[in-house]
Order: C-alpha cells, then structure tokens, then sequence
C-alpha cells in the first residue's frame, strides 16, 4: 500500500500539472510498432498499452520532474537515511508475511534485524547490514499467495502503479494493511511515507527508465518482460543471475 499510496498521492497533488503534452525521454513510444497481442497471457495487451501511454505521460510531466528536484535537492547521504527508515518501517510486514509463509527462521531474521537496527541504526537510518547485522530480505504478500498456489493471473498495467497481475495487485494493497505500525498512525503520516518511497524508488531508476525508453523498439513488451523476470527471482522461480536486463522483446530475432 505505501507504494500506491505515494503515487496516488503524487498524483493529487501534481495532476494538474499533466494538462499539456509530456516533454522530455519519459515520453518516449510506449506501445512500439504494433498494439496487437504478443503474449498469451496478457490478454489485456491493447488496454494495457494505453495505460502505459498515460503512466509515461503523467511520468514525464509530474513525477519524473519531482524526482530530479528530490535529487537535486538532498544529498546521497540524505536520501539513503530516509531511505533506510522507510525500509525499516517495512520489517514487521515481513515478518507477517515469513510466517503466513512458514518461514519462521526467516521471521526471525527479519524480527531481529528491526530491532537491530531500530536501535543500534538510530530509528533505522543506518542499515547495520554492511557490519554484520542481519541481511534485508523480500517477503510479501503477493509471495504469500503464491506460496499458497494463487496462480498470476493476467498481465496488468496499472494506472500510477505500473505493471502487476491480479495476485500482486491484491497482495501490494494488503501489504499496507499487515504492518503495525500503521494502525497506530495517522493516515496522513501512512500517505507521507508511502509517497517518500515511491519517490525514493523513482529517483533511484531515473537513468534506467530513461535508458529503456531510449533504447527499447517496443517499451510495453520489454518493461512486461523485465517485470516478469525480477518477479519470478523474487517469488524463487529464478535465480536473480538469470535476469537479461538488456533482452528487448521488441528487437528482431539474431
């Protein structure tokens, strides 16, 4: 939920900005030489295509734009300081989700690492990791439901949020519902840290996405494709060593 709260959010506040047409690489050709279905199991290609379009626009104009003057503005030292308390703020989550899983050694791992570094890390703005602490690990509840045999379902692009299925959708917005601490926060204070780690995250792959428009014949089959493979790595299909960050999709066989 934080991840969709942030840019909805973003998107409150800056949509206004979206009136006139989106300048720069972030709005680039999102849908290639061709809209029709390449992928059996994305049989919503033609409307996914199009909320992409809009994604790469509202991108262009607002949040793109927010996160260069995010950068701009605090120093790497700042950034990796919110950034570590946001992530720290995550762990309980985790550990819900290690033991909805049946990993209680890794619920443990995750316990101990909030505790760590809620203390030793000052609130969590260090990471103790890099000194022995306990490593950051992924568990959330799109992986719970795919430990419990929820099949992916469809290939979504969601509107702000990019691309999904309908498992990872519904397991993305109860995520924010698992944490703790925020059923002792105001929801204002939910939508402030939601909306500092969506930026936080946008910022960080500023190069990348506009590497990928740049680079990319067809963008929608390629992001498709790239989300696919991290997910899997994440969900234990894959190893992350098996990720081709460079394959396009959209490039002519060799």
């Amino acid at each position: 939920m934080p991840r969709i709260a942030s840019l909805l959010l973003l998107l409150t506040l800056l949509l206004g900005a979206c009136a006139g047409p989106a300048t720069g690489p972030a709005t680039g050709p999102a849908t290639g030489p061709s809209a029709a279905p390449t992928d059996p199991n994305d049989p919503l290609e033609a409307t996914n295509r199009k909320v992409l379009d809009f994604n790469l626009r509202l991108d262009g104009a607002v949040i793109r734009p927010v996160a260069v003057l995010y950068r701009d503005s605090l120093g790497d030292w700042t950034r990796t300081r919110i950034r570590n308390v946001v992530r720290n703020l995550n762990e309980p989550t985790v550990v819900a989700n290690a033991l909805l899983q049946g990993r209680p050694l890794d619920a443990g791992q995750a316990t101990m690492r909030f505790v760590i570094n809620s203390i030793g890390g000052l609130g969590g703005m260090f990471d103790l990791e890099s000194i022995g602490g306990p490593p950051r690990l992924v568990r959330d509840l799109g992986q719970t439901f795919y430990v419990w045999g929820v099949p992916d379902g469809p290939f979504l692009m969601l509107p702000i949020v990019g691309p999904s299925n309908p498992r990872e959708l519904t397991g993305l917005i109860g995520n924010g519902f698992m944490n703790p601490i925020s059923w002792f926060i105001p929801f204002s204070a939910n939508l402030g840290r939601g909306a500092v780690e969506g930026l936080d995250e946008r910022e960080r792959n500023i190069e990348t996405l506009d590497d990928l428009q740049a680079t990319s014949l067809d963008l929608y089959a390629r992001l498709r494709s790239l989300w696919r493979q991290n997910r899997d790595a994440e969900l234990g299909r894959t190893t992350q060593d098996s990720l081709d960050v460079l394959e396009d999709p959209g490039a002519a066989p060799r």
